[in-house]
């Protein structure tokens, strides 16, 4: 049994957290009948999240993730939106995880031994571009395997070295990538997720009462993972 570490083992602010934006959530009207529990109230026909419940579920998310990065291990970090991609892969690189920022491709999980085959093809043509192998053919020809490796790298690139199904995904936006979650569940991996006001939590294993539409809210969290697995 994983024991969770308290919020405040990890610095989490009340005061933090609404400067980045985490408590606004959806007009009212778009509200999930399950995220009711985590609002403390509206504001121009916007509800607001509870942050003091927010906190507690983002501390009980950290201990969780902790957990699994100390203990060797995997955590993918998910987050395909175009505002936040760079975050993604920045905060993956940092504590040394795959991640997936430009599209979630079905069959990830539930097939992953013919990703893992294209992924191996991937290596191959890169390898082929650092020793010059390509200069054998026709301009026409390299600038159509260029093409092929760019697309290639945007599918594969932060999971080229993901040799086995994470232990665990964090999603930044469970609606977006909500096939994430679908593949997850079907695989029995844990589920860490961002949960807007327009998203149904029980989806995560464990989620994060938050805006996930906000750049500055992905980053507090993000940054929040990054100091968790430096302790």
């Amino acid at each position: 049994m994983i024991e969770l570490k308290k919020k405040n083992d990890f610095g989490i602010k009340i005061s933090e957290m609404s400067d980045a934006g985490l408590a606004f959530g959806h007009r009212t009207s778009k509200t999930h009948p399950n995220m009711r529990q985590y609002i403390s109230g509206a504001k121009n026909s916007v509800h607001i999240i509870d942050l003091e419940k927010s906190a507690e579920k983002l501390g009980e998310a950290l201990g969780f993730i902790k957990e699994i990065i100390s203990s060797g291990k995997i955590l993918l970090l998910v987050g395909t939106k175009m505002q936040i991609k760079d975050l993604v892969r920045e905060s993956a690189e940092t504590i040394k995880m795959p991640y997936i920022n430009i599209r979630w491709l079905g069959g990830t999980f539930t097939n992953f031994k013919t990703i893992q085959k294209r992924i191996e093809y991937y290596k191959d043509l890169k390898k082929k571009k650092d020793l010059g192998e390509l200069n054998k053919y026709t301009k026409k020809e390299r600038a159509k395997m260029e093409k092929e490796m760019h697309d290639l790298e945007d599918k594969f690139g932060g999971i080229m070295d993901m040799s086995k199904l994470p232990d665990a995904i964090f999603v930044l936006d469970m609606r977006k990538d909500i096939l994430a979650i679908k593949e997850a569940r079907k695989k029995g991996i844990k589920v860490i997720g961002i949960s807007d006001a327009n998203i149904d939590p029980t989806l995560a294993d464990y989620p994060i009462p938050a805006n996930d539409d906000a750049a500055t809210s992905v980053k507090y969290i993000l940054d929040k993972i990054q100091e968790a697995v430096k302790k």
